[in-house]
């Protein structure tokens, strides 16, 4: 059995708790949280051991992988912690908040050899697993992408030195969904604003609205938007080539070509695939059955950072493909 824990009892550690307990091949073994109240509850509900504090769960239980699931702008140096003790890990997004201390972590995880994923979950839906097959022998011309969404109520998510902004904390997704099934972004040009349309959030410094431009690594150009100004939820993707286009809408896929249209709907729990697939190649020590590693987690959080560099300074950034 591999023994887990978990780093972070609220939001989406709840939900990769209720996932690794789920597993079969998975012994949930030690939740923590800051809130002793929230780890508590959650100990109680599945049976294991609680903190209140990373390091010492750390110390005092012998867990095979370590899900990292606390906000970015406090993480400190538990990924080192655990790749020195061997312990695999899986980090949700944005894996941080600077590009120098996260690429310090991505050499530090790559020199001890263990397996670390990434929290991009979108990568594991059977449509976005069907986009990429049609897509391998395709020219790619021009991608539309956008997240537009509601506010988040979270207090720490509104400001900027705290989650980023909305790009970086939230419509990332997106973003490592273009890497993904598009190649890598090598420029890029921003514009963002805090136009306070939506005008009832405290303290709000985050912009809630932006656009960016860019160029792949292929040539083909892209435009992305971002935004949490309306009332429902929509995110998706659209890929073109010469005489076909390729739609994820939410998780529905449309592949149109001239004479037809096939639409796929989504049939799987993205969540659980991705603690399946971490679980079986910690199991069969197999890093490739990881669809997002912690590599292609700082290599999407450089295109977010990129972008906010863009939207300060006004200039488009250049990326290593």
């Amino acid at each position: 059995m591999i023994k887990a824990g978990v780093l972070g009892a609220g939001g989406m550690g709840a939900v990769h708790i209720k996932n690794l307990h789920g597993n079969e091949h998975v012994q949930l073994a030690a939740i923590c949280d800051t809130n002793e109240t929230l780890a508590q509850q959650q100990a109680e509900l599945y049976g294991t051991a609680y903190y209140t504090d990373g390091s010492t769960m750390l110390e005092q239980e012998h867990l095979d992988v370590l899900y990292v699931c606390i906000p970015p702008f406090c993480h400190g140096d538990i990924e080192e912690q655990a790749a020195a003790k061997g312990i695999h890990l899986m980090v949700e997004k944005p894996l941080g908040l600077d590009a120098q201390s996260v690429r310090h972590k991505a050499k530090v995880i790559a020199e001890s050899g263990i397996i670390a994923a990434s929290g991009y979950c979108l990568r594991y839906l059977d449509t976005v697993a069907i986009a990429k097959d049609f897509l391998k022998d395709k020219k790619i011309g021009m991608v539309r992408a956008h997240y537009i969404t509601t506010p988040v109520p979270t207090p720490w998510w509104r400001k900027k030195e705290l989650s980023g902004g909305q790009l970086v904390e939230q419509s990332t997704h997106t973003m490592d969904l273009v890497r993904y099934l598009c190649g890598d972004i090598t420029r890029l040009y921003a514009d963002m604003k805090l136009l306070l349309v939506v005008d009832d959030i405290p303290d709000l410094d985050i912009p809630d609205v932006g656009a960016i431009q860019f160029v792949l690594d292929s040539g083909a150009v892209g435009h992305m938007q971002t935004g949490f100004i309306q009332f429902d939820h929509r995110s998706g993707i659209e890929i073109m080539g010469r005489d076909f286009r390729v739609v994820l809408d939410g998780t529905t896929l449309s592949i149109v070509e001239k004479e037809k249209e096939i639409v796929y709907r989504s049939k799987t729990d993205f969540y659980k695939n991705l603690t399946n697939a971490l679980i079986d190649a910690i199991r069969n020590n197999d890093p490739s059955l990881v669809l997002a590693s912690y590599e292609d987690g700082f290599k999407t959080l450089e295109v977010t950072l990129a972008a906010n560099e863009s939207a300060e300074t006004g200039k488009p950034v250049i990326l290593q493909a």
